[in-house]
């Protein structure tokens, strides 16, 4: 009767919501995460389908990452529970039925195949479709854009915002090659203390835990930082990873790195399912204050050379003194540099590429505002001959 009684149960009897979210996820970002961390909330099991390249070069042209670093970056994200690779660049009926999830959501911004349809329209017709709201200040399109130009400042403006036109306006500037997408030319990023916790999850070390400390850039959060950071958390319970200024960051990297603000690598950094705390700013050189304060049990550091603090000392001086210190080989060679390399390497493909995607938004953009014109106009004249 009592076992009865259970899986007669509310808990037992309730449904679990499977949803579905697909996309790209090239040089995944905070931006990425967060339209992640808001489709599982809205159900209790989130299933992420990646994009092959093929795929991607197909509608929309190269990825910088392959489909199997992509894949990897996805399942590291703390909200992902599934992944499905090779997910098909439109979203259909019969892939949410194949992978049993009630819906699919997607940012509010929109996604377009080679011929520009709306890659969701066949789930949004069948009404299993919903929106998440876009992160404003980043997306793929805008750090290509930074690492051709090896500076923050170029995609952070907007010149002539389409969302500033009237209708009129907006369709004249559908048909300028400089005209700019409101979805790909983003506004500087502002970061709040709300946008820091949700990315949070706020657990304190327990008792006992082994605390271990691992400080860097770790801008453009890419497979290198991912495995270094899977490897980290292996030596420890509990990882804390230190972030640095912009301003000692381009000290030690020199050229405009870091690419990524500090807060913006702050939430990239803490959407890493390792990670389970982050210390915004942290000095260059470990101190005596920073072990006691943390309580670190071990100090982490990948096999990349260590540059002097500003004045020629180790930055690891202390904790080697203690015999804490230790380097933690990945695997993974790649660095950011390598990631800008890359870019530069295939410089014009990503600019064509970018400018193509601007331009197709930019069009449909223009002839949402001449419907939405036309409807207002509509409904103006109906409301006039009804007075």
């Amino acid at each position: 009767m009592e076992n009865d009684e259970m899986n007669h149960s509310p808990q037992k009897r309730r449904k679990q919501t499977r949803v579905w979210t697909d996309g790209c996820f090239d040089m995944v970002h905070f931006g990425h995460a967060n339209a992640l961390r808001q489709a599982k909330a809205m159900g209790d099991v989130l299933v992420v389908g990646v994009h092959s390249d093929e795929e991607i070069k197909r509608h929309k042209g190269p990825p910088v990452f392959n489909e199997q670093e992509r894949f990897k970056m996805c399942k590291a994200i703390k909200w992902v529970d599934e992944v499905v690779m090779d997910a098909p660049y439109v979203t259909t009926i019969e892939t949410l039925d194949k992978y049993n999830c009630d819906f699919c959501v997607h940012g509010d911004d929109i996604t377009l195949t080679a011929d520009g349809r709306d890659t969701y329209e066949m789930v949004k017709v069948a009404g299993r479709y919903k929106e998440c709201k876009r992160t404003a200040g980043v997306s793929t399109t805008n750090l290509v854009g930074r690492m051709l130009l090896m500076t923050k400042e170029h995609f952070d403006r907007c010149p002539s915002p389409i969302t500033n036109m009237n209708p009129d306006q907006v369709s004249g500037a559908s048909s300028d090659p400089t005209a700019k997408s409101p979805w790909t030319c983003v506004s500087h990023f502002l970061p709040t203390s709300q946008r820091i916790v949700q990315f949070s999850d706020g657990k304190e070390p327990k008792p006992g835990d082994r605390i271990a400390y691992a400080a860097g850039a770790f801008d453009l959060f890419h497979v290198g930082l991912l495995d270094f950071l899977d490897a980290a958390k292996k030596e420890g319970d509990y990882l804390i990873v230190g972030l640095h200024t912009d301003p000692v960051v381009n000290r030690y990297k020199g050229s405009n790195f870091p690419i990524m603000s500090l807060h913006q690598r702050v939430l990239s950094v803490l959407a890493c399912r390792y990670v389970d705390q982050v210390i915004i700013g942290a000095p260059y050189k470990v101190t005596n204050e920073l072990l006691e304060q943390f309580k670190v049990d071990v100090v982490l550091h990948g096999e990349t050379r260590v540059m002097p603090d500003d004045d020629g000392t180790d930055p690891y001086e202390i904790p080697k003194k203690k015999g804490i210190f230790k380097v933690v080989p990945s695997g993974n060679y790649l660095t950011t540099h390598d990631i800008v390399e890359r870019i530069i390497k295939n410089r014009l493909t990503f600019e064509e590429r970018n400018k193509k995607k601007e331009k197709k938004e930019a069009d449909v953009f223009a002839e949402m505002q001449r419907r939405k014109s036309e409807s207002q106009e509509r409904k103006a004249l109906e409301e006039k001959e009804n007075n």
